[in-house]
């Protein structure tokens, strides 16, 4: 049962005599396997205790302790370039890289990142933030490496999950043709590529990982190829025959016909076994794959039980795990319950996710139709033309993923969903600003990117009962739609016993106010309507428009409020650059409607940081004092239009 508590009351200063040693990677190489081993648990116990009060990825960062530690052993970065893939498994290498003394930071304001940031360390290779960049990012390093002369070595370390996306194979099947010396670390946490398959495998494991076996191999090769006319075709025998025995025990034979030499699978929680397999990839020539098993959330038994819920969590209790139970559902909880809902009624809805169906709330839609659902792994341009095919034969697909990551299939998105005019549901979560994980995950091109292609119905609610309605509309709708809602809990409103389709294109007028229109959408509605409270009580009154609908814009609501007052103000928490703002002048322009002054807030030509949602808000002036002063300081510019109370006010 989870209970109430203060995270704030969570001590992280922890007795860690080793790691207060550790300034960089060197000075890991002076240590024994025993010390090392001693300082993973340390680790361990920061990564814990520091999560426990800044929320994050722990169960992803407890299973690579020793995988990173033997990594920065036996390597030297940051000559060595290592690029994690996503990067949510990256704790222990800021820890052992100069950040140590930071590390409580972590995701904070101002503090470091979650993630991999070139700009915060040069330890940090590559930035990431998504799946299944990291082997074309150090290919292409390895390439640079290989055109400057250089000799340094090139490791990507990559999951089981993200080796499900397309673009790892991409550059797999490119780094074979290539021939590049590069090494690839897979960390399979018994989840998706291959289990173990018990001693056999791990004894063929050791023996093909050390250096004697695989020198030997190369000798024996070359001796036979010398051999006049048959030489060859007994070397290709023979490597057929070891291939087709290792394919028994091993997922090998596909990294081998990619052209990589394969070591593996070898335990990665082994200081010992690691450190000397990286030595013997070290020394090898050409593309090396290195299979390595681990387990998520390894050392916590609350993320070894539940390495799901720990992947990316919140504020928890270190002792127990559990976390601060909140009495307003989520935005994805109430999405997921809706869309199950509804199921029930239409046997065409079906539900894909790429590989999240807990983060997009479908988990509960596979229990109950576990037939009318799809995990397609991380392959978001799969998901939308997988979709795409389900709607062409009759179906509502509704393809459930994060804003952030549809960005991966925008050419999908215009070219097989909307060009053909397939009614492909596109459920976004964490739409806007998400908070602690910063640029990488912030959904603020959403509504840019998807308002402007033919035959799309780009729409946001302002409450989660709201979500319900939109997705009622959403299922009913004969064309592409896009439904954006934001992370975290919705606002408390009590929901309608049964949702109902919403007019598309209609907005809903809140408020009615002379000195301003204030015309927001999605979770900036509720922050302009406390904003208007805010100028009422300074004699400013406020019309409040709920717009709604991005795409297509209620251009006669918004139009007459914008001829009876001085001043419009957009509000979006969406980049300003062609988002919802541009959208409203678009319309007004061609309307003919432009009132005298306008006013767009959203998200400015940056990257925003990491932080929490509260302060983000308040940086940028989205939040209900933000809003309310930036009405006043635009009502100044236009005073011969304004009544004498509000002037008054305002100066």
């Amino acid at each position: 049962m989870e209970r109430n508590f203060d995270p704030k009351q969570v001590s992280i200063k922890i007795d860690t005599p080793l790691l207060q040693t550790i300034d960089s990677p060197a000075d890991l190489k002076r240590l024994s396997i025993k010390e090392l081993e001693t300082l993973a648990e340390e680790i361990r116990r920061v990564i814990i205790q520091t999560t426990a009060c800044t929320g994050g990825h722990v169960a992803p960062n407890l299973g690579v302790v020793e995988l990173t530690l033997a990594l920065h052993y036996v390597f030297d970065a940051p000559t060595d370039r290592i690029v994690w893939d996503v990067g949510h498994q990256c704790y222990t290498h800021k820890l052992v890289t100069g950040r140590r003394d930071r590390f409580h930071t972590l995701r904070q304001w101002q503090g470091i990142s979650g993630f991999p940031k070139r700009d915060e360390s040069h330890y940090d290779a590559f930035g990431a933030g998504h799946a299944s960049t990291s082997i074309s990012a150090a290919l292409g390093m390895a390439s640079a490496k290989h055109l400057k002369g250089c000799p340094s070595r090139i490791i990507a370390v990559i999951g089981d999950g993200s080796m499900t996306g397309g673009m790892a194979f991409e550059a797999l099947n490119h780094a074979g043709d290539l021939g590049r010396d590069l090494i690839v670390v897979l960390n399979d946490n018994e989840m998706s590529i291959s289990p173990n398959v018990g001693a056999l495998s791990s004894f063929l494991s050791r023996k093909l990982s050390s250096r004697t076996v695989m020198s030997l191999k190369r000798e024996v090769e070359n001796t036979l190829k010398a051999i006049p006319g048959v030489g060859s075709n007994i070397v290709q025998l023979l490597k057929k025959s070891e291939e087709s025995f290792l394919s028994f025990f091993t997922p090998g034979m596909l990294f081998q016909a990619l052209r990589f030499q394969y070591i593996g699978p070898i335990k990665g929680h082994r200081l010992d076994r690691l450190i000397e397999t990286f030595k013997t990839a070290k020394s090898l020539k050409g593309p090396v794959l290195i299979h390595v098993g681990t387990v998520k959330g390894k050392g916590y038994e609350p993320a070894e039980r539940d390495p799901a819920r720990f992947h990316g969590i919140g504020c928890f209790d270190p002792k127990t795990g559990e976390t601060r139970k909140e009495n307003v559902p989520s935005y994805t909880a109430v999405f997921g319950r809706c869309l199950t809902e509804l199921a029930e009624k239409d046997p065409r809805i079906v539900a894909i996710t790429a590989a999240m169906p807990q983060g997009t709330g479908l988990d509960v839609f596979a229990q109950v139709y576990p037939k009318r659902f799809f995990d397609v792994g991380i392959a978001e341009q799969h998901a939308v033309t997988f979709a795409a095919g389900l709607a062409a034969e009759g179906y509502r697909p509704v393809v459930a993923v994060y804003s952030t990551f549809l960005q991966r299939a925008y050419d999908q998105i215009v070219h097989d969903v909307c060009l053909q005019k397939l009614p492909v549901i596109f459920a976004m979560d964490r739409g806007g600003l998400v908070g602690e994980d910063g640029p990488t995950h912030h959904g603020v091109f959403d509504m840019a990117y998807l308002r402007h292609i033919p035959n799309m119905v780009v729409m946001a609610p302002k409450d989660e009962n709201e979500l319900r309605h939109m997705l009622k509309t959403a299922v009913l709708q004969q064309g592409p739609i896009a439904l954006r809602y934001p992370r975290g809990q919705g606002v408390g409103v009590p929901l309608d016993p049964e949702p109902h389709a919403l007019p598309i294109g209609v907005a809903e007028l809140l408020r009615e106010g002379d000195h301003v229109t204030l015309v927001a959408v999605g979770a900036m509605v509720m922050e302009a309507v406390a904003a208007a409270e805010i100028l009422a009580r300074e004699g400013i009154e406020a019309t409040v428009i709920n717009a709604r609908f991005v795409k297509p814009l209620d251009v006669h609501l918004i139009g007459q409020w914008a001829s009876k007052t001085p001043l419009l103000v957009t509000v979006e928490e969406n980049v300003r650059q062609g988002g919802f703002g541009s959208a409203v002048l678009e319309a007004l322009s061609e309307e003919g409607l432009l009132p005298r002054r306008v006013l767009r807030l959203g998200i400015p030509d940056t990257f925003i940081p990491h932080g929490h949602l509260k302060k983000l808000r308040r940086e940028l002036g989205l939040d209900a004092e933000g809003i309310a002063h930036s009405v006043r300081h635009a009502l100044v510019a236009t005073l011969p239009a304004i009544h004498e109370a509000p002037v008054r006010a305002i100066r």
